[in-house]
């Protein structure tokens, strides 16, 4: 796909990978509508506002246009779709990245459970129906949902957070399946090494961030996604793998990693690992 000329949305975008992506589609021609909760007149206690990352598109040349969205409301998801449809003329491509974590397992309280999921697997099905008609009508479209390693093996204190993200992944199986006939690709991009976000590092005081890679970097590896044909799709794709597969996505670390070898690629982008080869939550 020639990204030139798209009309893109991206949520989560007020700061993290959310931020990069937006900025790296408006540097590749897309107009881009930035959807969360945080903005300069109410912001979160993270890092960060959608003002902020549309301020990023423009300095690039890019066009942006924020669009404040509690994504836990079905109707707000909706309306953030055809707000953006309404200003740019329509919708071509939408990457779900946004996500809550909380921590805990089964002793973690209902509604926590509740949220996790309507932010992290409600709001992307809900973001998808209601975009899919634009797309169609414009010959096509593609759809990005951001997952994690944590839905491919039990993170401590991660229950909710990383079975929303394998429902997630779920629903881009069949999404992919549902939606080719109508010239959408729907993938995944799985986060499986560790990115500096401003959440993630608001939940890891202490840690040693030395290998961690910026944002920018998980980025390159969307963009590269959105870019493949319209056969390029129903693919889950893990980021160490990627990047070693197809060469993209060199390191910006500030020093080489000195995590234990990835594991063994499965198939399709997933891992078999033992529990204890990585703690943190992505």
């Amino acid at each position: 796909m020639d990204l030139k000329g798209k009309v893109a949305i991206v949520t989560g975008a007020s700061r993290g990978v959310g931020a990069a992506i937006a900025v790296a589609l408006a540097e590749a021609g897309a107009a881009v509508a930035c959807a969360a909760r945080s903005t300069e007149s109410a912001p979160q206690r993270t890092e960060g506002t959608l003002e902020r990352t549309v301020a990023r598109i423009e300095a690039v040349g890019g066009r942006g246009l924020a669009v404040p969205t509690n994504l836990a409301d079905r109707d707000a998801v909706t309306a953030m779709v055809e707000t953006t449809a309404a200003h740019f003329g329509g919708v071509d491509i939408l990457v779900n990245n946004a996500a809550v974590t909380f921590v805990g397992d089964l002793d973690q309280p209902i509604h926590r459970h509740d949220l996790t999921f309507a932010v992290n697997y409600w709001a992307p099905l809900v973001a998808i129906l209601a975009a899919r008609p634009h797309m169609a009508r414009r010959g096509g479209g593609a759809i990005l949902n951001v997952s994690s390693l944590a839905a491919m093996m039990p993170i401590p204190d991660n229950l909710a957070y990383g079975t929303s993200k394998i429902a997630l992944e779920h629903l881009t199986m069949d999404a992919a399946r549902q939606l080719h006939p109508e010239r959408i690709a729907v993938n995944c991009f799985r986060i499986d090494t560790s990115v500096a976000s401003e959440g993630f590092i608001a939940n890891t005081p202490g840690a040693d961030r030395s290998d961690w890679e910026p944002c920018e970097v998980a980025a390159e590896g969307v963009i590269w996604m959105l870019r493949q044909p319209l056969s390029y799709t129903g693919r889950r794709e893990g980021m160490v793998s990627l990047r070693a597969r197809e060469g993209i996505m060199p390191s910006r670390a500030a020093q080489p990693s000195r995590r234990p070898p990835p594991p063994t690629q499965l198939f399709d982008g997933l891992y078999e690992a033992p529990p204890s080869l990585y703690r943190e939550p992505y």
